[in-house]
């Protein structure tokens, strides 16, 4: 399979490339020339298969010859028998027609483990067979960081620069970085928000030198290796619940657009997805967008729901790609403007496209708090803010007459936000035992504002690569 640039400069390459590479050398995302389709079109087929079969299933054809079958069988075997449930992203029915899909049974308890986890094996496989080492720089408004983190710690071919916005990521959060303690993981605390430690990744990337010399990589979900790694959950919930002639519904909570697109691809691929259903939080973008055609940055708001604390929606660019027909030029032309100016708009027919499956709904802190209470006290079952963004959603958005169930992500433990809990339920959510001593544990973080130039020096001072080098 070939991968092109959704802006249309950069060079056609194959999945090992698009894994390393991250962002296309002309700042754009790397998609599929052609989506593949579903293995098999038969649901019993699917459903019968362990998630870590059926993900080997799905990813297959985006992998192409680059890793062979039986080394991508065992890979999918190491990467989910970590996790602590045996169905690994289990459903659980919540009211008559809504279901949750619990992505927080891995290691740092978010749907981010799903993809990552993966990840950190290919990267060690193909780094291996090429006698390579990589540096790895992210940006995560929370969980992003931690399961990253957790995916390449203390591997011999990997450093990871990680960035998160000072004082804006929850406690646990912070600590699932800050607490790790191995020679290649490296936080750093950038005086800033989400969206700066994003724009500074993407400046270091485009500083084609400073990206080969340090041959730079990304594990946000620019790099598509982690969409594809996002695919299988959806398409194991249709298994259970769906089937050839029953569609699924999704609702997902989302700032960056990623993990929507992963349902998007799913889609894409043959799975019969009757709407997506996007929650969003004050930081509400995506939400404008769908409603209005135009989409127009905004100062970031803090929320009880930080991992969605975004204005600009990094993956919305390979959704824009389709709308415009998959023409790079234009869709870079757009970029550039939106860059510049904050803004832009599609057509009405374009519009209508995108509306044609997504919906939205925007969700404050007050409602997401209302959500908690209401899941608590309808199901006895905590939910962690973005869970209730993701839910609430759901609600608004369902239509009664509409017979396809509705899946609702959950997408992390409510322990990762427990103050947002309590404060909704008077219950303190524990974490679970392998993170019971977290606050305890010491943490290892270096503050930086958010300067380009500061932070490449730091990064040369502190890479393997660089310092091997000298």
């Amino acid at each position: 399979m070939s991968y092109i640039s959704t802006r249309g400069a950069a060079p056609r390459l194959g999945f090992e490339d698009v894994l390393l590479t991250g962002l296309a050398r002309d700042g754009g995302l790397y998609v599929p020339e052609t989506w593949p389709d579903l293995p098999t079109d038969d649901q019993r087929a699917l459903s019968g298969r362990s998630y870590a079969e059926l993900a080997a299933a799905i990813l297959s054809p985006f992998v192409g010859d680059a890793v062979d079958r039986t080394a991508l069988d065992r890979l999918c075997a190491d990467a989910y028998g970590r996790f602590r449930h045996p169905a690994i992203a289990p459903l659980a029915q919540i009211d008559r027609n809504l279901w949750l899909l619990e992505l927080f049974h891995g290691p740092t308890l978010a749907f981010k483990d799903y993809a990552l986890q993966l990840l950190g094996g290919l990267f060690d496989h193909v780094l291996a067979r090429r006698g390579d080492r990589l540096t790895i720089i992210g940006a995560t408004s929370g969980d992003t960081g931690s399961a990253a983190i957790e995916a390449v710690r203390d591997r011999a071919n990997i450093d990871i620069f990680m960035l998160h916005p000072r004082g804006r990521v929850s406690d646990v959060q912070r600590r699932q970085m800050t607490t790790v303690d191995a020679p290649n993981v490296f936080n750093l605390a950038i005086d800033g928000t989400f969206d700066d430690c994003q724009d500074l990744v993407k400046a270091l990337f485009n500083d084609l030198d400073f990206r080969d010399r340090m041959r730079l990589s990304a594990v946000n979900s620019i790099n598509f290796a982690r969409i594809a790694g996002q695919i299988a959950y959806y398409v194991a919930a249709w298994a259970a619940l769906g089937g050839p002639e029953r569609p699924v519904t999704f609702a997902v909570p989302t700032g960056n657009f990623g993990n929507v697109f992963a349902a998007y691809a799913a889609r894409t691929m043959g799975v019969p997805v009757a709407r997506l259903i996007i929650g969003s939080n004050a930081n509400d973008i995506l939400d404008r967008f769908f409603k209005t055609g135009a989409m127009r940055t905004r100062t970031v708001t803090p929320t009880l729901s930080p991992s969605m604390d975004i204005q600009i929606s990094s993956n919305f660019e390979r959704l824009l790609f389709d709308l415009m027909d998959r023409d790079g030029t234009t869709v870079a032309n757009i970029m550039g403007a939106f860059r510049a100016e904050g803004s832009f708009a599609v057509t009405e027919p374009q519009k209508q496209r995108a509306t044609a499956l997504f919906t939205s709904h925007r969700v404050d802190d007050d409602g997401t708090l209302a959500e908690i209470a209401r899941v608590h006290g309808a199901t006895g079952r905590l939910i962690d803010p973005h869970t209730a963004v993701g839910v609430a959603a759901a609600r608004a958005c369902s239509d009664p007459q509409d017979k396809a169930p509705v899946v609702a992500l959950a997408c992390a433990h409510p322990a990762k936000f427990p103050d947002a809990v309590k404060r909704a339920t008077g219950v303190f959510p524990d974490l679970p035992a392998h993170l019971a001593d977290l606050h305890a544990r010491p943490e290892r973080a270096t503050p930086l504002p958010a300067d380009l130039p500061r932070l490449r020096d730091y990064i040369l001072d502190h890479a393997s690569i660089t310092r091997k080098a000298a």
